[in-house]
């Protein structure tokens, strides 16, 4: 019998992560599409960075910042009396940086579709910029937003590399199904990793194919 905490650690993390994910990168990502400054740009190859760099870099430097060593580490220590390194908030800190660019991405790709007079509408009607993105903007894109949300959880679920270097390997704090995936395997116990291996690979694509459902009976309830 395997040890179900790994699992249910995996799946409290990709839940944080991309409910974090989803309030934060909303306003974000409608800043992004209408900013044409070079900071803008600036700021969207730095999100856009975690789709390249290998996760251990940036663990490596997460590790180093967030560290009790350091200056933001100790204040966050000292003030709020919260370690960041090698615990569970670490993890959801480390995950929220790489998988940023998985909700961010098709979010803003779906406010750059958007008919450029459709916006324009709704302010003449008298409507705020708020009131537009609640009532206007979010719906039209909701199929965006939807893809961003299950690719955030999806990739929260098979983080491993992070995950390591900030969080460790903790029974019952930090060890997700991906590290202890590598330590079945470590240890030879090839039946019990494969276990956690095949519930990661149902739960992936079960997601995967009630997003693509759900985006195509989305699509025909908007021709209709």
């Amino acid at each position: 019998m395997i040890d179900l905490q790994p699992l249910f650690i995996t799946l409290k993390l990709a839940t944080i992560t991309t409910f974090v994910l989803l309030i934060v990168s909303l306003p974000l990502s409608v800043w992004l599409a209408n900013g044409n400054s070079r900071f803008t740009t600036l700021v969207q190859a730095v999100i856009s960075m975690p789709l390249i760099l290998p996760p251990t870099v940036i663990g490596f430097y997460l590790l180093i910042f967030l560290g009790p060593n350091h200056f933001f580490g100790q204040i966050i220590d000292q003030w709020f009396g919260i370690r960041l390194v090698f615990s569970f908030m670490g993890l959801v800190i480390g995950s929220f940086i790489y998988s940023l660019p998985f909700m961010v991405h098709p979010v803003v790709s779906g406010i750059n579709s958007l008919p450029p007079g459709l916006l324009e509408v709704s302010y003449t009607l008298g409507k705020s910029k708020w009131a537009t993105f609640f009532l206007v903007t979010l719906p039209c894109i909701r199929n965006s937003v939807l893809t961003g949300i299950v690719l955030t959880f999806a990739h929260t679920i098979g983080e491993f590399g992070i995950v390591m270097m900030i969080g460790g390997n903790i029974p019952g704090q930090t060890k997700v199904a991906s590290v202890a995936i590598f330590d079945e395997v470590e240890a030879m116990n090839y039946q019990n990793a494969n276990i956690y291996a095949g519930l990661l690979f149902g739960t992936t694509l079960i997601i995967l194919i009630l997003v693509y459902f759900l985006n195509k009976r989305f699509a025909q309830t908007t021709l209709k």
